[in-house]
């Protein structure tokens, strides 16, 4: 019997956006808005009736049988809903990525650093950066790369899938344009050619 796994997009985009928005902070502003959470005052009348329909115990219940049932049913390898993101290893290079995203925001600001197509970051006009930076700046982008190329490699390992290393960067790069290039900012589109949001 052969299952076949197949990589879990939507869930990528979840744990992606969970990652960009803990590195990032106040910055991640999410324009796109499948993967936003609505809060709970948010809902209408008839969301909070049911809500409370599933907060009472019998309701648990039968919902956590349900849940059991299908657990037998569906194989967990096709079921799969979440990607984990919170090993050690994870967790300290987005410490490590949010910690330099302060350093290079102006840098993101001025135009100088932009956000490429392939989930890594580029200095794109060194003459947007005073010449006694430069060195800097240049060490900064290539240690951000380097923490961000290890993140999408120990996300895929996390979760036994180091085939999956290719998506997860690829599901990152478009994450980061959408969920962080702030006005002004510079992004790669698909063909290659700098944009500025």
């Amino acid at each position: 019997m052969t299952i076949n796994v197949y990589f879990p997009a939507a869930a990528a985009e979840k744990a992606a956006d969970r990652v960009i928005d803990d590195i990032f902070g106040p910055d991640a502003s999410p324009r796109d808005t499948r993967s936003r959470v609505e809060e709970p005052s948010a809902r209408s009348e008839p969301e909070r009736s049911a809500a409370a329909v599933f907060a009472e115990p019998a309701t648990r219940v039968l919902l956590a049988a349900a849940s059991g049932v299908l657990d037998l049913l569906v194989p967990p390898a096709q079921a799969q809903a979440d990607l984990r993101i919170s090993t050690p290893a994870v967790t300290q290079l987005r410490q490590s990525l949010r910690a330099r995203h302060q350093q290079l925001k102006p840098y993101y600001e001025s135009g100088a650093v932009g956000f490429a197509r392939d989930g890594s970051i580029q200095v794109r006009d060194q003459n947007l950066i005073p010449l006694a930076e430069r060195n800097a700046v240049r060490k900064l982008v290539a240690d951000d790369n380097a923490d961000r190329a290890a993140l999408y490699r120990e996300i895929a390992n996390a979760n036994g899938r180091p085939d999956w290393e290719a998506d997860i960067r690829a599901t990152f790069a478009q994450r980061w344009i959408q969920r962080v290039a702030a006005a002004g900012w510079y992004y790669q589109d698909a063909d290659g050619t700098w944009t500025r949001q």
